[in-house]
């Protein structure tokens, strides 16, 4: 079987989202490729984003390979399916003008939270919840029913299998990048000054805790490393193609116990690396390491500067606002660029925070404004104002915030005045496609 894994040329024009507009690797389409390779398949990697080029281009690509299956994600990067673009405008346009007579499948976080949805609006034949590395290759050796995390519709009637894919993270070998334009790919995620050549690797994936705003409950959930093997293996030949800054995608860097071998084996190499982590897992010790380890981009979640405010996100977190402080100060002390992240909570006093920021600021330590959350489907923050997703989930959360806070204010990363849904997707109602072959899969 061939299958086509196809990172789109992302455009968010009129959306609300809040990743980086940048292209990053699309780790989880490079996972998938080595499995599907190792199951004895034929795969195709096209990055249309790092290779700029668009859809009729990259259809003579598919038309040319012949593919048995088409995988798109719904969502650019492992790195942001925490916080996707609510709209399914440009996985639909690919879908269309690339598919073919191909088997259709959608992973990410939409198909993940409201697989129905999905399947509707991408008129794809398969939409897969949870992590996809493994379950993607199965798609050609088992009944899709038997294929955890695989929904589909046929002869009018939806099925659904309620469990998750998860991944083995030990399982995962080290990517070698043979199919990847590393060299093409410039971007240093989260780095603001100065030239070099950025990646993005994985460590670990999910979190232990279980924060209320935080979309990563019906994928990469529960916590797990990697071996620091095949991550430093990787880093080893990144540095050999011009890579001289990596950054984690980890939900949380810095929980597990391996991390201090890995950023130990870092620290000897010719590479710098940045992270999203939370500073109550540091002390002076570990941000000495960090030091060592050439870390010059370090961004933590605080959300609120109140204790009640904390609570209220289920941030679990036992450190008080002024510790939280003094670790952030002292991080800045070794490392280029400190970010500590606010969330608007009704806890906080604006004249509080402005304080908090300033005194943050005056060392060094760039502290955002607080930014409304986006009840996005799949995370407890939506389960507690609407229930559990249905098929209406994404404009429901869209209609709430974009009604919310037009007034106040959105993200200032975010467009100022974003479009509806129905507008960003257009005509999305048809039913599912038919899937050409292969049906015995099933």
């Amino acid at each position: 079987m061939k299958f086509a894994l196809i990172n789109p040329n992302w455009d968010f024009t009129g959306s609300t989202y809040f990743g980086c507009q940048e292209p990053h690797y699309p780790l989880e389409l490079l996972f998938a490729f080595d499995q599907v390779a190792a199951a004895g398949h034929d795969p195709l990697l096209v990055d249309a984003q790092v290779n700029r080029l668009n859809s009729t281009e990259v259809r003579a690509k598919v038309a040319n390979f012949a593919p048995d299956f088409v995988v798109i994600p719904t969502a650019p990067s492992y790195l942001f399916w925490r916080c996707p673009q609510p709209e399914l405008r440009v996985p639909q346009q690919w879908f269309e003008e690339v598919g073919g007579r191909a088997v259709k499948v959608a992973i990410g976080p939409h198909s993940s939270a409201t697989p129905l949805a999905a399947l509707r609006k991408l008129r794809c034949d398969i939409a897969m919840r949870g992590e996809p590395d493994f379950t993607i290759a199965e798609l050609a050796s088992k009944p899709w029913r038997q294929i955890a995390g695989c929904c589909w519709s046929e002869d009018g009637k939806a099925h659904v299998n309620p469990e998750l894919g998860v991944a083995d993270m030990k399982r995962l070998g080290a990517l070698d990048f043979h199919n990847y334009n590393v060299e093409g790919h410039a971007h240093r995620h989260h780095v603001f000054t100065g030239e070099g050549r950025g990646a993005e690797l994985e460590f670990a994936r999910g979190c232990p805790w279980s924060c209320n705003f935080c979309n990563k409950t019906l994928f990469r959930n529960k916590f797990r490393e990697r071996d620091v093997d095949a991550v430093i293996a990787e880093i080893d030949r990144l540095i050999a193609r011009g890579v001289d800054y990596v950054y984690f995608i980890d939900e949380i860097f810095g929980v597990g116990k391996s991390v201090r071998r890995l950023l130990e084996a870092i620290a000897e190499r010719p590479i710098s690396i940045g992270f999203q982590s939370r500073v109550d897992l540091w002390n002076e010790e570990t941000l000495d390491l960090l030091g060592r380890a050439h870390c010059i981009s370090m961004e933590c979640g605080i959300e609120s500067i109140t204790e009640q405010g904390r609570d209220e996100l289920n941030k679990g977190c036992r450190m008080s606002t002024d510790r939280m402080g003094e670790l952030l100060i002292y991080a800045r002390k070794r490392i280029p660029w400190v970010q500590a992240n606010l969330i608007l909570t009704e806890h906080d006093e604006r004249g509080e925070i402005r304080a908090w920021q300033e005194r943050l600021k005056a060392q060094g330590v760039w502290v955002s404004d607080p930014v409304p959350m986006y009840p996005f489907p799949g995370t407890p923050l939506y389960q507690q104002m609407f229930g559990a997703p249905d098929e209406r989930a994404w404009e429901r959360a869209h209609h709430y915030y974009t009604s919310a806070f037009r007034e106040k204010g959105y993200s200032d990363i975010q467009e100022q005045q974003p479009l509806t849904l129905e507008h960003l997707e257009g005509a999305s109602g048809a039913e599912p496609a038919t899937p050409a072959a292969p049906h015995a899969a099933r």
